[in-house]
C-alpha cells in the first residue's frame, strides 16, 4: 500500500463573488464529477462512481486526504458495528428512516467484504464494534486511496473550495453545470457531490465549509452542534471520583419535562460525565439541561426505598455504606452520595431515620446535575445538524432542490451512536450517491 500521496500546489486563498468574465474563460477541463472532500465519505464515492471513462476530482483542503479518519477511534479505527443491518437504524435518532435506502443498500457486510478483499480483514471488538485487523486508520484510509488510483480518480490537496456555483445552460462552453472555485482557479463538472464533513475536530479541515456551500445553493442548514461529546457539570461534586464509571446506568434529560431517557455506560470525569452513555446522548443535550443519573441500575424509586426498608429490617446491625456495595455501586461513589445528603459514613442501617431513606433515595435512584456546556467542536466526534435532510432524496443523496447535486456523509443533518455507526453511514451515503450518478451519467450518454 502507498504510504501517501504528494499535495497539488496549494491555491491561491483569496476569494469573492466570480466575475462572468473569468468564470467563462477560465475554468478547466469539463470534468464529469467533482467531490469536495476527501474523507472517507468523498474517497469512497468518488471511487465508486468512477471507471469507463468517468472523468473525478476530488477536491481537498488538507494537503493530504483522510485527515479525519485517521484519527477516528484514537487512531485504530472502528469502522463499522457487527450485528444485524435493521438494527442500525435506532442508532441514528430521528435520521434513521432517511438513512434506511443507504444502510441497507450498502450493509456493514458489504463495507467488511470491500476491505476484506483488498487484504485489510476486521476483527470484532468489545461491544460488537469492528476494527481492522491490525488496528490503523491509516490502513483504512491506504486502501481507499489505492481504490481511488486504481479507478483513476484525481486527489488534489491543498485546495481549499472558495465557492460553488451552479451555472445556467449555456453559461460555460461545453455544458458544464457546476463551477467550483479555489481562489484564482476554477474547476466545472456535470456533476458536484458535497463531502466536507462537519465541524468536529476541525484541525483535520472538518471546519463546516460544506454548509456554505450547500447554504449559497438554496439548501437549509439544520442547526449545527457537537455531538459524541462530553459533558460539563455546574458545580460538580464527583470532580474527586474521576476513572469512576457505571454500567448501564439509566440516564434522563429534563427540560422543564423530561426530553428524553436511556441506558448507558457512565465515566465520571474531573469536570463532568462522559462514557458511551453520556457520548450517545448528548446530540440531545443543551447547557441548562438537568441530567438524572440512576446509580442503582434498573432499580425504580419504589423498588430502592422497599429493598432499603428490607436490608434495615435483615441487616440492621451492617454499616449503610458496606450494604450499598450489594447494590454494585463503586465504595468510593457511595461513600460521596452520604456525604452529599449528610449520613454519617459509620451510620448503622437500623438506625437510618425516614428522612434519611428518602433522601438517599432521591440521589441514588437519579441524582440531578445541571449541565454547564458540552465539549467544545474540539473534542466532539461528530456534529449534529446539517444540511436538511427533508431537501435531499433518501433513495439518491441527490439534492431535492439543485438538479445534479449530491451529498454525503457528515455534512447531512445525520449524526449516529458510538460504536462505528458514523463512518458506516458515510461509506453507505457515499456509494449511494456513486450509484445514482453513475446511473445518471449512463443514462445521458444513452440519450446522446
Amino acid at each position: 500500500m502507498k504510504k501517501s500521496i504528494k499535495p497539488s500546489p496549494k491555491c491561491d486563498q483569496g476569494g469573492g463573488q466570480i466575475s462572468d468574465e473569468r468564470r467563462r474563460g477560465g475554468a478547466t477541463e469539463l470534468l464529469d464529477l467533482i467531490v469536495i472532500g476527501a474523507g472517507p465519505a468523498g474517497l469512497f464515492c468518488a471511487a465508486s462512481a468512477s471507471g469507463d471513462g468517468v472523468k473525478v476530482l476530488v477536491l481537498e483542503k488538507k494537503r493530504s486526504p483522510g485527515r479525519k479518519l485517521l484519527v477516528s477511534g484514537s487512531g485504530r479505527c472502528n469502522i463499522t458495528h457487527d450485528g444485524e443491518i435493521r438494527s442500525f437504524l435506532d442508532h441514528y435518532g430521528d435520521a434513521g428512516r432517511f438513512l434506511r435506502p443507504a444502510l441497507l443498500g450498502f450493509t456493514n457486510r458489504d463495507l467488511v467484504a470491500f476491505f476484506e478483499d483488498r487484504g485489510l480483514p476486521m476483527i470484532r471488538m468489545e461491544g460488537g464494534k469492528l476494527f481492522p485487523e491490525t488496528q490503523r486508520s491509516r490502513d483504512v484510509l491506504e486502501v481507499l486511496v489505492e481504490e481511488c488510483e486504481a479507478q483513476k480518480v484525481d486527489i488534489k490537496g491543498g485546495k481549499t473550495v472558495t465557492s460553488v456555483e451552479k451555472l445556467g445552460e449555456g453559461e460555460v462552453e461545453g455544458g458544464g453545470r457546476f463551477l467550483v472555485a479555489c481562489g484564482d482557479e476554477r474547476h466545472r463538472s456535470r456533476l458536484l457531490v458535497i463531502a466536507c464533513g462537519g465541524r468536529s475536530y476541525p484541525a483535520t479541515g472538518s471546519t463546516g465549509d460544506g454548509y456554505s456551500f450547500a447554504r449559497s445553493l438554496g439548501h437549509s442548514i439544520a442547526e449545527i452542534g457537537p455531538a459524541l461529546t462530553p459533558v460539563r457539570i455546574k458545580d460538580y461534586p464527583f470532580s474527586k471520583l474521576a476513572g469512576i464509571s457505571l454500567t448501564s446506568a439509566s440516564i434522563s434529560i429534563f427540560r422543564g419535562k423530561k426530553v428524553k431517557e436511556q441506558n448507558g455506560d457512565v465515566l465520571f470525569t474531573h469536570q463532568g460525565l462522559s462514557g458511551p452513555g453520556i457520548l450517545d446522548l448528548s446530540r440531545s443535550i443543551r447547557a441548562g439541561d438537568v441530567l438524572r443519573v440512576s446509580f442503582v441500575g434498573d432499580k425504580n424509586r419504589e423498588d430502592l426505598e422497599q429493598w432499603l426498608r428490607d436490608r434495615s429490617q435483615k441487616d440492621g446491625a451492617r454499616n449503610l455504606r458496606s450494604v450499598l456495595a450489594d447494590l454494585g455501586l463503586p465504595a468510593r461513589l457511595a461513600a460521596r452520595v452520604l456525604e452529599i445528603v449528610e449520613i454519617p459514613q459509620d451510620l448503622k442501617c437500623a438506625s437510618m431515620t425516614r428522612e434519611m431513606r428518602i433522601g438517599l433515595v432521591d440521589r441514588l435512584s437519579g441524582f440531578p446535575l445541571v449541565v454547564e456546556e458540552l465539549g467544545g467542536f474540539d473534542s466532539a466526534m461528530v456534529t449534529r445538524g446539517g444540511v436538511s435532510l427533508k431537501e435531499v432524496d433518501s433513495k439518491t443523496m441527490e439534492s431535492k432542490l439543485v438538479d445534479g447535486l449530491y451529498f454525503a456523509g457528515e455534512v447531512l443533518d445525520v449524526d449516529g451512536d458510538t460504536g462505528g455507526y458514523n463512518l458506516q453511514a458515510a461509506f453507505s451515503t457515499g456509494i449511494l450517491a456513486a450509484r445514482s450518478i453513475l446511473k445518471r451519467l449512463s443514462d445521458q450518454e444513452g440519450a446522446q
